[in-house]
């Protein structure tokens, strides 16, 4: 996998898959399109995560954009870290998470840049999306793992307590977003079917 080659060391991570009824191209065009709305729960659970900054009146609430996801992570100091065309994709990050108010982003401009990154007061993560081709052509699997890498004892302790925190809701958001990349790429599968017929 390329996340191997992004972060082969980590300190934690999750993972989650699902079977999709659809060839791989178009599992990776959902991937690419899914759109935050599309997916059940994450209004609440983007709130719940902001409502420490909102209680210190550091922000506003903000809706929640109807435009691709990826291009969102984009404009929060994720990066697109890697891609082999319908098969898999790789989003990384640097921050201090645990922090109430999200902590301060490092701004990467490259995978050289997150791969080289290693100041102690920080943990980087890397996301992806893995399909996992079958005999058959009619399914194949979405596996998505996020990886975590916290070089500091002192700051992965404090990590650690954030992870125990937020992984139920973290979990849940990746089931929901499998879920909603499924939704999509076996929806448009069928439009095709029934227009061609």
């Amino acid at each position: 996998m390329l996340l191997d080659s992004f972060m082969p060391l980590y300190h934690f991570n999750e993972v989650h898959s699902i079977r999709i009824h659809a060839p791989p191209d178009r599992i990776f065009r959902a991937i690419k399109a899914l759109t935050l709305p599309e997916i059940r729960l994450a209004h609440i659970l983007f709130w719940i995560r902001a409502l420490p900054a909102r209680l210190r009146g550091k922000r506003a609430a903000r809706p929640i954009p109807a435009k691709p996801i990826l291009e969102v992570a984009a404009d929060s100091n994720f990066l697109l870290l890697g891609e082999e065309t319908n098969r898999e994709l790789v989003l990384g990050t640097i921050g201090q998470f645990w922090r109430l108010e999200g902590g301060e982003g490092i701004s990467i401009s490259n995978p050289q840049e997150f791969l080289a990154f290693d100041r102690p007061e920080y943990a980087k993560a890397a996301l992806n999306f893995y399909i996992d081709r079958h005999h058959s052509v009619s399914w194949a699997s979405l596996r998505t793992e996020t990886r975590i890498y916290v070089p500091d004892p002192v700051t992965r302790r404090k990590f650690a307590t954030y992870w125990r925190v937020i992984y139920p809701g973290s979990a849940l958001l990746r089931r929901m977003w499998l879920r909603a990349i499924k939704r999509r790429a076996e929806r448009e599968l069928q439009t095709e079917r029934y227009d061609s017929a």
